[in-house]
């Protein structure tokens, strides 16, 4: 039985589920990007748990075992039409496996209460999940000189680009960074351009370019960004955001009657 599919409500950690971030990644047994999010569940104290893009039924087995998920980032892009647009050339080609298993995550995560953190691609599938729109390519569409992934430099270097953020204040996102203003990491070339129905927008860059997002619907702990905390190491905020995170998940395990 795979670890997907294995109860492990006997460990004192929160388990949380992270679906692989492509189908090409899973195939390879690709480990090292994904591992960044492992480790980094790991760190604030949870167990990480990989979930199958290629098996919806083992998925679906799965999630019942779990307390909380982390959606990760990918090189793929959203399918424009799941938002009601037509590729203009500028959106990467779709991973339909990793967005079907994104929603099977999603629906169960707002169905049962359990916290879900969604990195980059995660969280622009978190808004067109929720019928939100995205910016297909943010040079092209909004002309900002800031630069977003690497890509946007000459010469191209070998760290993520940072730049300010600002968090709203009395956010959540403001909250666990202790701070209105902050540094982010930053690896992408879309954005949220429409919320979607119950996100609260919390973050923006300097240019306005959406940085974070937040679950209003109900109390559950909902947060999405668009940086990458999973491997801004050392960073205090990036390690208080998977803390809080984990300490939700910590709650959905402890009201789950654990068997003898």
């Amino acid at each position: 039985m795979s670890s997907a599919t294995t109860s492990g409500r006997a460990s004192l950690r929160p388990r949380v589920g992270i679906p692989w971030r492509t189908s090409q990644e899973e195939a390879e047994g690709n480990r090292p990007k994904i591992k960044n999010y492992e480790d980094a569940v790991r760190r604030a104290g949870g167990e990480p748990v990989l979930l199958p893009l290629s098996d919806p039924l083992e998925l679906q087995r799965a999630l019942p075992t779990l307390d909380g998920f982390v959606l990760p980032g990918s090189p793929a892009d959203v399918e424009p039409a799941e938002y009601g647009a037509v590729n203009r050339g500028l959106s990467a080609s779709a991973d339909l496996a990793r967005e079907a298993a994104d929603r099977i995550v999603l629906k169960h995560a707002f169905g049962e209460q359990k916290p879900v953190l969604a990195i980059c691609y995660g969280c622009q599938l978190l808004n067109v999940h929720l019928g939100g729109t995205l910016i297909q390519d943010l040079r092209a569409e909004t002309g900002t000189i800031v630069p977003h992934r690497k890509k946007d430099l000459v010469p191209e270097p070998k760290e993520d680009p940072r730049h300010p953020a600002a968090f709203d204040r009395g956010s959540r996102l403001a909250a666990i960074t202790g701070s209105v203003r902050g540094e982010v990491n930053s690896s992408h070339h879309q954005a949220i351009a429409t919320p979607g129905k119950g996100l609260r927008v919390t973050a923006h860059a300097d240019d306005g370019t959406v940085e974070g997002v937040e679950w209003t619907g109900d109390a559950n702990w909902v947060v999405g960004v668009q940086w990458h905390p999973e491997r801004m190491f050392g960073d205090a905020a990036a390690e208080r955001l998977f803390g809080d995170f984990l300490e939700a998940a910590r709650k959905v395990r402890n009201s789950v009657p654990q068997k003898a």
